[in-house]
C-alpha cells in the first residue's frame, strides 16, 4: 500500500517482522503529524502515549542494552518462552513452534474488499465478491487475520475462555499487519462489547483486550465506552444466520454523552471472530446512527465456507 514500510502479510514465520513492530510509530505519525494526536482532535491514545510507544518501539529497534539482556537472559531461566499453543520449549517468548504455525491457514489475497472472504482469483484491486453483491454488509470492510480453525481457533479460545492474556501481544501485532489499509484510514479504535452477565462471569472483554493492543500499536485512539449493549442476547453459538440477524436487531447504542468522540470520525471496530457478520453489523449501524462516517472490521478470525472457495 502506498506511504506504508515495506512488509509481507502473512508473516513467514511465529516472529513479526520489524516492519509490522515499527508500523504504529509510522502509521501514528502519518495521521497526526507531528502535533500527536492532542493535535488531531485531543482523544487520548489508548493507556499509553504515544511518545512513550515511539521510545520503546525505537529501543526495540536499536537493540537492548547490557543491563536488559542480562534481565531477559535471567527471566528466561526462571520463564522459559514456549509455544504460545502447545507449550513447547521455544527460542522466543510471545511466538509459536513451527508446527503450530503450519496450522494457522492465514487469509491471504486476493480478498472480497467487503467481507475480507478468500477469493478464487485475482480480479483487481476493490474486488467484490457476489456474496457482499446480494447482501451488502452495515459496515465498509472486513478483514481477518486467519481462519477459525487449527492453532488461531486454540488461541482464540485461549484468549476468551482461559484468561490466557499472554497470548494478546502476537495477536495485536497480527490485526495490525492483516488490517494495514484499515488501520491507516481509522481514527478511532472501539472493541464490540460484551454483554454485562458474561463481562461479569468472564471478568473482561477479549475484544477490548485486542482493541487497546491495536489502539497502543497503531497510535489509535481507544474508546472502550463507545459502544453498549442496550439489552441481553441469547447466545449465538448454533444460531442460523438469520437467527442471529434477530437476535442481536437493536441490542447496541452509543450513549449519547459518547457521540461527540466518534460523529465524523472513521471507526475501527475489533472482534475476536466474525461468524456470519450479525453482531459487528449491528454495531456498524449503531455507530453509524451516532455520526461516524465510516466503520470498518478487523478481527483475529473469520469462519469462512472452504467448501466453496478454493484454496
Amino acid at each position: 500500500m502506498r506511504g506504508l514500510p515495506k512488509s509481507k502479510w502473512p508473516p513467514r514465520d511465529g516472529k513479526s517482522s520489524l516492519a509490522a513492530l515499527n508500523s504504529g510509530a509510522f502509521l501514528a505519525r502519518k495521521r497526526f503529524g507531528a502535533g500527536g494526536p492532542e493535535a488531531a482532535g485531543g482523544c487520548e491514545v489508548s493507556e499509553t502515549s504515544l511518545d512513550e510507544n515511539t521510545d520503546q518501539l525505537t529501543a526495540a529497534t536499536l537493540g537492548p542494552g547490557l543491563f536488559r539482556r542480562v534481565f531477559t537472559a535471567l527471566s528466561d531461566l526462571v520463564m522459559p518462552p514456549v509455544c504460545l499453543v502447545c507449550r513447547t520449549p521455544i527460542g522466543s517468548h510471545d511466538a509459536l513452534c513451527a508446527g503450530c504455525w503450519r496450522e494457522i491457514d492465514f487469509i491471504r489475497p486476493p480478498l472480497c474488499d467487503r467481507l475480507g472472504i478468500p477469493l478464487p482469483f485475482d480480479a483487481g484491486e476493490g474486488a467484490v465478491s457476489a456474496a457482499a453483491v446480494a447482501d451488502p454488509p452495515s459496515y465498509d470492510r472486513a478483514r481477518a487475520v486467519a481462519a477459525h480453525t487449527g492453532s488461531m481457533r486454540t488461541l482464540v479460545h485461549a484468549l476468551k475462555f482461559h484468561d490466557r492474556h499472554d497470548v494478546r501481544r502476537l495477536l495485536g501485532k497480527w490485526l495490525v499487519e492483516a488490517g494495514r489499509e484499515l488501520v491507516l484510514d481509522a481514527d478511532v479504535v472501539v472493541p464490540v462489547p460484551l454483554a454485562r452477565r458474561r463481562l461479569v462471569m468472564r471478568r473482561f472483554n477479549q475484544a477490548a483486550i485486542l482493541a487497546r493492543e491495536v489502539g497502543q500499536l497503531a497510535g489509535i485512539c481507544y474508546e472502550p465506552l463507545t459502544l453498549e449493549r442496550t439489552r441481553a442476547t441469547a447466545s449465538q453459538v448454533g444460531l442460523s444466520r438469520g437467527a442471529r440477524q434477530r437476535n442481536v436487531a437493536g441490542a447496541f447504542a452509543v450513549p449519547p454523552r459518547r457521540e461527540a468522540r466518534i460523529r465524523g470520525r472513521n471507526i475501527l471496530l475489533i472482534d475476536d471472530v466474525i461468524t456470519t457478520g450479525s453482531t459487528v453489523g449491528a454495531c456498524a449501524r449503531a455507530l453509524r446512527r451516532a455520526g461516524a462516517t465510516r466503520v470498518d472490521v478487523l478481527a483475529l478470525a473469520l469462519v469462512t465456507d472452504r467448501a466453496v472457495i478454493p484454496s
